[in-house]
């Protein structure tokens, strides 16, 4: 577990409220100038309402009848709704908020199947960077698959230059094809890892990124160090008599999903 000061925390957990906070208002606006060029949706919602309110006094009275007659109702109804946005080519989800971490839904804890409440990744991952990973994972917005280019490496075979029996294009599209194969098997415990080795400036560190890059999308958590720093750091907890001041590190090593 990632120990980090309350101030810290309570400074990010506010900054998630800001970020919920401002695409629930979003949200509302968007549906109320949507509503409000479409009166039809408005008067659909406010059926909507009452049919729910209706349907909670017939479930506390016991009125099966009555719950049947409005849930039939209320689903005409939203198909209605559906039929509308589907005609003005509006998705549904466009009258949702739209939350940066759709785990969470912006408040950084999630909770379990046994119902308790945990940090979400997205917030855990915060805490890494904040606490080892610095500015290792900060260039993801420029080095990632989408920013891949092959045309940077040479098309030519040459074996005495290169080391290869095939071009530098065709060695980077091999790696790049074992890196996404990786990360569509990170859940499979059998699966291995990887190991890039090289020169300075061959692409080890754009690569490393991509695949971080896309472990994040999958709501993974990533911890970005050095091998020097992260050895040090293992041997040390393992060699020292304190461990206290070590052992923040090293969980976080054992914890982390990459």
């Amino acid at each position: 577990m990632i120990t980090i000061s309350n101030e810290i925390l309570n400074t990010i957990l506010k900054d998630y409220e800001q970020k919920k906070t401002k695409a629930e208002l979003d949200a509302i606006n968007r549906k109320n100038k949507l509503y409000f060029n479409i009166p039809k949706l408005q008067q659909i919602e406010d059926d909507l309402n009452k049919f729910a309110i209706q349907t909670t006094k017939s479930i506390i009275n016991g009125n099966k009848e009555k719950i049947k007659l409005l849930n039939d109702k209320i689903n005409i109804l939203k198909n209605e709704k559906l039929q509308i946005l589907k005609s003005k080519g509006i998705d549904l989800g466009y009258l949702k908020p739209y939350y940066e971490c759709t785990r969470c839904n912006d408040t950084g804890y999630i909770t379990t199947e046994n119902k308790t409440s945990e940090m979400c990744s997205c917030l855990k991952q915060k805490l890494l960077n904040i606490s080892f990973n610095n500015s290792n994972l900060s260039n993801l917005e420029k080095e990632n698959f989408k920013k891949f280019n092959e045309l940077m490496y040479s098309d030519e075979v040459d074996i005495a230059k290169y080391k290869y029996n095939i071009s530098p294009r065709k060695n980077i599209l091999n790696i790049k094809e074992k890196s996404i194969e990786f990360i569509n098997n990170f859940d499979n415990p059998d699966y291995k890892n990887l190991l890039f080795t090289g020169n300075s400036g061959l692409g080890k560190t754009f690569m490393t990124n991509c695949i971080a890059a896309e472990i994040l999308k999958k709501g993974k958590t990533v911890l970005y160090q050095t091998a020097p720093v992260l050895l040090e750091n293992v041997i040390n907890y393992k060699m020292s008599k304190n461990k206290d001041n070590l052992f923040n590190f090293y969980n976080s090593v054992l914890e982390s999903d990459l």
